[in-house]
């Protein structure tokens, strides 16, 4: 059990989890707890939240009340052991885990969710009635961890308090709402740490406005400790305004307020402009406000006392220079009051505005709205992160976060084929002009002419070290010149590898967005995005999103593939990179793969086949006759093989590479082949998967989209496909195991069905260099599961031993021809009398 003390200012976050673990120190003594400032609950800003938390938590207050029940009251879990319990062989297993001493409520049946004392887990039955309002309180103060169809799991950490004080979740808050859902009381351990966890977190805040920086908190007494602090107090600005402020040279001024702020593309945007064109009904506006102030006051009796709110309407501050910003964050993370970051873009007269707004016919929809508000819920942009599904319109939210600061932006990619696709969609939601949009890539170095612009590049362009080439230094000279208003970070994960991470000091932006899909990494490093971009402000429910038509419903399945008996002989004598090589070219791999594309092509769908290993990709592709892109493919084959397999009904398969895995816009595609993967990355798996998960047009019952993972039966990718379906499982989805496919032995054409021709193959990869077994490099360098990893894929002469009998085809060898490039035949067509008289001839 923690101690009862208050933890110490300079308490660093990881020494917090400790609460939680058996062996913390019970030691009650503290030499600097008279240094530890805790404000009084009564001078702490309260900020209004945003709608839907208010009404998640009205609806919870009216159900249940948060009373003290005496001891007699509560009921005994029939799970007591008895006194004469003897322990027996595997006792001790279960022993943390033991919670028969706990007690429910009398009414626990209409509270939805369990809360473990010793690790901070909290289970939530989404059968309840309740499980809606429960899901919309516990996503903004624990992390989800799994989210099946009938239970729920997520974990109370130090970094999801972090987030939940960011936006306007006090500590009381947090623990009254969590008595109230909670089936026993809440235990003391959940308590202290809920309460070291947040008593300086989120309470001091960095804000530029009016162009001056200003260090501000709702918390007098926390300002004042930082002023005494040697490192602190000798960078504050003695200004002009202390003179109307208190006699500490701390400056009193309006809280922060949404106000008049409207994000444009919201339900509230379109009755703002329809008010505009038709007149408003006066006593239907009356009647809004009304209920809009009921349910504040509401809210203001479940999380507190609302005994003044006009006293709570003041903040204080005192101004740095700007010079000293980063040496005051850094000191404040130190001292463990890390500093939430806010743009006053409201009052920033500094940087000119840019022209841009959602076209009028566009309005997103509820769950984008919803992570918007938190963004802007107090008429300031937030720095932070927002993590949506593919396909479920991540772009257009960092358009609408841009369009509503109305700032110079920049955004970052991962890929040069992602770059287009924002440019493209910038210009398709918004009224952004073309001559203000500009590229940054190899191929395209522009710059906008005007004050203000947009710029759209990648992580690699902007945090490269090595020498640049004269156009390309001349734009980095201008990106890092100037100040950016916002700054939008796709597939934000890739940030915490060490080269990426240069991105975000070396440009010098006022509000940060993180937009992914899968904040996970394998190397633990997921964690650090807390502070090098800011808190997850909001997460989304990927099977309720699903269930709402908002996203595809897809059906995941896992094709076992047994290994051929030539193979897997093979397979047991080679090495662990010749393995893998072998497992990835199983000839019933191949069979499996062409009979789904010709399944799944006759039925009008449109398939990508994914493969790690370039070896492979080319192999599959070349045999199959299908288009194919990797890491070499140049740019214009790109664009072209994608925009026919979009728009021409004769290209229904494309095979690509890791390079397809994020950030790639294809729509159009409802069926995924996976022939080989990147180990046991969970996240690349959620990534894939993300290329089929954009609601469809058709209207098929039940699924729309099919995802199929191919694996070779008894060799170590069964452990790294279980590895990799963890993130998917967690998300609430099932995959279904296919041992056989009916009908593919009868397959026309079918590839390898001789015992020549699986032998060919055997020895076509045997005599392959080790080299070939590598995966293509992607943006996940460092964040690698597995060994043998090929650093960089390069051409190279190897020697072979080998035969004359071999080369005369003696030894099962031969010579063969394969079909050509399917990439060539998809390239610009001549004009017929060009074609008859030119181009055929030179073919001949």
């Amino acid at each position: 059990m923690p101690s009862e003390a208050a933890p110490s200012a300079d308490t660093k976050p990881n020494k917090l989890e400790n609460l939680f673990s058996d062996d913390s120190s019970t030691d009650d003594t503290d030499s600097e707890n008279d240094q530890l400032i805790i404000p009084a609950a009564s001078s702490r800003k309260r900020q209004k939240l945003a709608p839907k938390t208010q009404e998640a938590i009205n609806t919870i207050k009216e159900t249940n009340d948060d009373n003290e029940f005496e001891e007699g009251e509560l009921v005994k879990i029939p799970l007591d052991r008895p006194s004469d319990f003897i322990p027996d062989a595997v006792s001790h297993i279960f022993a943390n885990s033991d919670f028969s001493y706990l007690k429910l409520k009398p009414d626990h049946s209409a509270r939805p969710i369990w809360i473990s004392p010793s690790d901070g887990k909290i289970y939530l039955e989404s059968f309840s009635p309740l499980s809606e309002q429960a899901q919309d309180f516990l996503v903004t103060i624990a992390e989800p961890v799994s989210r099946p169809s009938f239970m729920h799991e997520y974990k109370i950490t130090t970094h999801s308090l972090y987030a939940a004080v960011s936006v306007g979740l006090e500590t009381d808050d947090i623990i009254s709402v969590l008595n109230r859902l909670s089936k026993v009381p809440v235990a003391t351990s959940v308590v202290e740490f809920i309460k070291a966890a947040t008593h300086s977190y989120g309470k001091v805040k960095l804000v530029l406005k009016h162009n001056r920086y200003f260090v501000e908190s709702s918390s007098a007494e926390i300002l004042r400790m930082l002023l005494k602090d040697d490192v602190i107090g000798k960078l504050r600005l003695q200004t002009v305004d202390e003179v109307n402020g208190a006699s500490d040279g701390l400056v009193e001024t309006q809280a922060p307020k949404q106000g008049n702020l409207v994000i444009p593309g919201t339900k509230k945007n379109h009755e703002n402009k329809n008010s505009k064109e038709k007149g408003t009904d006066a006593k239907n506006e009356t009647k809004k406000k009304e209920f809009v102030e009921g349910v504040e006051d509401i809210y203001a009796d479940v999380i507190a006392d609302a005994e003044d709110e006009n006293a709570d309407d003041t903040v204080h501050s005192f101004e740095v220079a700007a010079e000293n910003v980063e040496t005051v964050k850094k000191r404040c993370q130190e001292i463990d009051y890390p500093m939430l970051e806010e743009y006053d873009f409201r009052n920033d007269t500094r940087n000119p505005d840019l022209e841009i707004d959602l076209k009028p016919s566009t309005q997103i929809r509820p769950y984008q709205e919803k992570s918007l508000s938190k963004m802007f819920g107090n008429g300031r942009a937030r720095s932070g992160i927002i993590v949506l599904p593919c396909g479920a319109g991540k772009t257009l939210v960092g358009i609408t976060a841009a369009c509503t600061i109305r700032k110079s932006i920049i955004v970052l990619c991962t890929s040069s084929v992602s770059v287009m696709q924002w440019r493209q969609q910038f210009l398709q939601w918004c009224t952004i002009q073309p001559e203000n949009v500009a590229v940054f890539t190899s191929e395209n170095k522009q710059m906008f002419r005007g004050e203000s612009g947009l710029v759209v590049s990648t992580y690699s362009m902007v945090a490269n070290t090595r020498n640049r080439s004269h156009d390309s230094q001349k734009v980095m000279d201008f990106l890092t010149s100037r100040e950016w208003g916002f700054i939008i970070l796709d597939e934000v994960h890739v940030v915490p590898a060490a080269m990426f991470r240069r991105v975000v000091t070396a440009l010098a932006t006022h509000a940060k967005l993180g937009l992914t899909a899968t904040l996970v990494r394998e190397d633990e490093k997921i964690s650090d995005l807390n502070f090098l971009i800011g808190p997850k402000m909001y997460e989304a429910n990927w099977m309720e999103l699903s269930q709402k038509g908002h996203i595809a419903k897809v059906q995941c399945a896992e094709v076992w593939c047994p290994m051929t008996s030539e193979f897997y002989q093979e397979y047991l004598r080679e090495s662990a990179r010749k393995r893998m090589l072998l497992y990835i070219m199983n000839p019933t791999k191949f069979q499996a793969c062409q009979f789904l594309i010709q399944y799944h092509e006759s039925r009008g769908d449109k398939i990508i086949v994914f493969s790690d290993n370039v070896y492979a990709l080319q192999e599959y592709a070349l045999k199959l006759g299908k288009p194919f892109i990797f890491g070499s493919t140049p740019q214009q084959e790109r664009m072209n093989i994608l925009q026919n397999f979009q728009y021409n009904d004769r290209v229904s398969t494309i095979f690509l590479s890791k390079v397809g895995d994020t950030s790639i816009d294809l729509p159009e595609a409802t069926c995924l082949i996976q022939i080989s993967s990147h180990y046991g990355s969970r996240r690349q798996e959620a990534q894939r998967l993300g290329r089929i998960l954009r609601a469809k047009r058709r209207n098929d019952e039940g699924f729309n989209a099919f995802f199929y993972s191919l694996v070779s039966k008894d060799t170590q990718e069964m452990y790294y496909s279980t590895k990799r379906q963890a993130f998917l499982v967690d998300q609430g989805y099932a995959f279904k195991i296919i041992t056989h496919l009916h009908g593919m032995e009868e397959l026309p054409n079918l590839a390898y069905a001789s015992p020549k021709e699986r032998r060919e193959l055997l020895q076509e990869v045997l005599l392959k260099n080790e080299e070939a077994a590598g995966v293509e490099m992607g943006e996940d360098a460092d964040n690698l599961i597995g060994h043998g990893v090929s650093r960089r894929l390069k051409s190279s002469s190897v020697k072979n031993q080998a035969s004359m009998a071999g080369l005369a085809g003696g030894e099962d060898m031969a010579y063969v021809e394969y079909s050509r490039n399917k990439n060539k035949d998809l390239g610009v067509s001549h004009h017929p009398f060009f074609e008859k008289n030119y181009y055929r001839r030179t073919k001949r």
